[in-house]
């Protein structure tokens, strides 16, 4: 994108996008490093990566401590989508980090969760069985309907370089 107005303001749609969600999609590899797994998880936000709180007993909690590498999705309501085949979305694919209690990121994760999702997270936190991860982006791709997708390039949430997906649908020949 050449116009630096335009980029800004994909980047500020991306972020308001997300805070107006609450959970995400996970796709993540089973032990066996092949076989995919699909989940969801409630989320907080920072500028640069995203954090879940799920407990070691699920399956996608596993997987993100065996394979750091997944893909995230947040997607818009169907109930509230103008258009069901193309609702608003953001995917990334990200590498995901455990967070222990004992270090100093563990209070900024939980904060931030507690902050979005209430006091839940503060009692859940207590359990030893949840387990904090931190969701880096490597890549990703903002989708606001036919013809209006976008590349996020870069480690933040919003794409330190946004790129219009220009080559799109096409007809099919005769």
């Amino acid at each position: 994108m050449s116009n630096p107005q335009h980029t800004q303001k994909i980047q500020q749609e991306v972020l308001d996008f997300i805070n107006s969600r609450k959970s995400l999609q996970i796709a993540s590899l089973m032990t066996d490093g092949e076989t995919p797994y699909a989940s969801y998880a409630p989320f907080a936000l920072d500028q640069t990566c995203l954090y879940v709180l799920i407990s070691e007993i699920a399956i996608h909690a596993i997987n993100l401590a065996t394979h750091p590498k997944a893909s995230v999705m947040i997607i818009e309501d169907e109930d509230s989508a103008k258009e069901l085949f193309a609702r608003k979305r953001v995917s990334y694919q990200v590498s995901a980090t455990h967070i222990a209690p004992d270090q100093a990121e563990w209070e900024h994760g939980i904060n931030l969760l507690t902050h979005r999702h209430g006091q839940r997270i503060g009692n859940l936190s207590q359990l030893a069985d949840f387990k904090l991860f931190r969701l880096t982006p490597e890549a990703g791709r903002y989708v606001k309907g036919f013809g209006r997708a976008f590349t996020l390039t870069g480690e933040t949430l919003a794409g330190e370089l946004v790129d219009h997906l220009r080559d799109g649908h096409k007809k099919r020949a005769s």
